[in-house]
C-alpha cells in the first residue's frame, strides 16, 4: 500500500514538472544587467542601483530599469528568507508570448509590479484535461503558491466550478465569482466599451449595424452581447436575429457570418475582439465590399497590430498592461486578507480609418 501511495505521488510529481518545464525553454538565454543597460543606454552601476532599490537614483528611473529587466527576462538572484514568494499566472486559450498578441502586455504588466516587489512568478498554459486532472486549491499548495492569477477560462471549465468555494487568494481575468471573498474579478468595462462603439457607429449614421460575438460560455461575450443590445434598444434601432452572432475570437470567424450580414444589408460591424475584426474586414474585400465606403469594422482590444490592418482599425482599447498590474495590486490585497469583489478598467475608443459615415447601402 505504503509502496503504490509512493508510486502514485511521483507520478504526480512528475507530470507537474513537465507542466512546469513549459516555461522553461524561455530561461535558456537570461539577460544580464550589461544587456539590461546596453537597451538603456545607462551604466552598469545604475542598473545595479535600480534592481537593488539603491536611494541615490530616482524613482521614475528605477522603475524603467525594473520594467526593462522583467522584459527582457531578467531573473535576480536573491537571498531571500522569506519562503513562499510565488505567484502563478494560469493561461487557458490565449496567446501571450509575442508582443503582437492579447496576452503579451497584461503578463509582463503583472510580472513588472511581482519583480519590484520581489515576488517571483511562474507562467503556466493549462488546458481542461490539466483541471480535471489537478484540484486547484491542492495544486497552488503543494507547489508553494501564495496565489494566482487565471486569464483566459471558459466558463465550463472545472476550476470555475472550484473557485466557488477556494481559499487561495484568485484573482481571475473576464470571469466572476460571486460570494467568495478570496476571488476577485478583473476585466475592461465590456457594456461602456460596446456602447462606445455602437454610439459611434450612429453618430456616423449607421442603422443596420451587426455583431460579430466571440465565443460561447464566455462570461465576457455574454456581457458583450447584452450591451450590443442596450446599446441598440437607447439608439432606438432594432436588434436583427440575422445581423447578430456567435463565433470564436479568431480571424475565421469571419467567413462563416459575414457573407450572411451583407446579405441582410449591414453597413457596419461590431466586433468581440481586432482579430475578428480583421477577418471581417477581409471578408468584405473578398466580396467585392470596401471598408469603411461600403461597411464600417469596429474591434476591441487595440492589439498592437490593429493600427497596421488595410485599413487602420476603429477600435475600443483595453489598457492591458494596467490590466496587469492591477491584477498584481489586487492579488496582493487578497493576500494580506483585503476582500475585494470586482475592478474594472475604462475602455477608449480609438477612432481610425476603418469607419466613415454611412453610405445607406440597401
Amino acid at each position: 500500500m505504503t509502496s503504490s501511495l509512493v508510486g502514485s505521488e511521483m507520478c504526480i510529481r512528475d507530470r507537474i514538472y513537465n507542466h512546469l518545464n513549459i516555461r522553461n525553454h524561455r530561461r535558456k538565454y537570461m539577460a544580464t544587467i550589461k544587456d539590461i543597460a546596453n537597451r538603456l543606454g545607462v551604466s552598469v552601476s545604475t542598473v545595479s542601483k535600480g534592481l537593488n532599490g539603491a536611494s541615490d537614483i530616482s524613482d521614475e528611473l528605477r522603475q524603467m530599469v525594473l520594467d526593462t529587466a522583467v522584459e527582457m527576462g531578467y531573473s535576480t538572484k536573491r537571498s531571500k528568507k522569506v519562503e513562499n514568494r510565488k505567484l502563478c499566472i494560469f493561461i487557458e486559450n490565449m496567446n501571450y508570448e509575442t508582443i503582437d498578441e492579447f496576452g503579451y502586455d497584461i503578463v509582463l504588466g503583472f510580472k513588472q509590479n511581482a519583480f519590484r516587489r520581489k515576488w517571483d512568478v511562474d507562467i503556466l498554459p493549462i488546458t481542461p484535461a490539466f483541471q480535471e486532472e489537478e484540484k486547484y486549491d491542492t495544486f497552488l499548495l503543494k507547489n508553494g503558491y501564495c496565489g494566482a492569477f487565471l486569464m483566459g477560462l471558459a466558463l465550463h471549465d472545472s476550476w470555475i466550478k472550484q473557485l466557488e468555494n477556494t481559499t487561495m487568494p484568485t484573482v481571475l481575468f473576464d470571469n466572476f465569482i460571486s460570494g467568495n471573498p478570496n476571488v476577485c474579478y478583473l476585466g475592461t468595462d465590456s457594456y461602456e466599451g460596446i456602447t462606445m462603439a455602437v454610439n459611434h457607429l450612429v453618430n456616423l449614421g449607421h442603422k443596420n449595424i451587426a455583431f460579430l460575438n466571440g465565443s460561447l460560455y464566455s462570461l465576457v461575450s455574454d456581457q458583450r452581447q447584452e450591451a450590443f443590445e442596450s446599446a441598440m434598444a437607447a439608439a432606438s434601432l432594432p436588434v436583427q436575429k440575422d445581423l447578430t452572432a456567435y463565433g470564436y475570437y479568431v480571424s475565421d470567424s469571419a467567413k462563416y457570418h459575414v457573407p450572411g450580414f451583407l446579405s441582410a444589408g449591414a453597413t457596419a460591424v461590431v466586433c468581440g475582439n481586432d482579430l475578428i475584426a480583421k477577418g471581417v474586414i477581409d471578408e468584405c474585400t473578398k466580396r467585392g465590399f470596401r471598408v469603411p465606403e461600403d461597411v464600417s469594422v469596429v474591434g476591441f482590444d487595440d492589439i498592437s497590430i490593429a493600427a497596421t490592418f488595410d485599413p487602420p482599425l476603429t477600435t475600443i482599447r483595453q489598457e492591458r498592461n494596467e490590466l496587469g498590474r492591477c491584477a498584481y495590486d489586487i492579488l496582493n490585497s487578497l493576500i494580506h486578507h483585503i476582500p475585494i469583489s470586482k475592478t474594472l478598467l475604462r475602455p477608449k475608443l480609438i477612432e481610425r480609418e476603418s469607419t466613415a459615415r454611412c453610405a445607406h447601402r440597401d
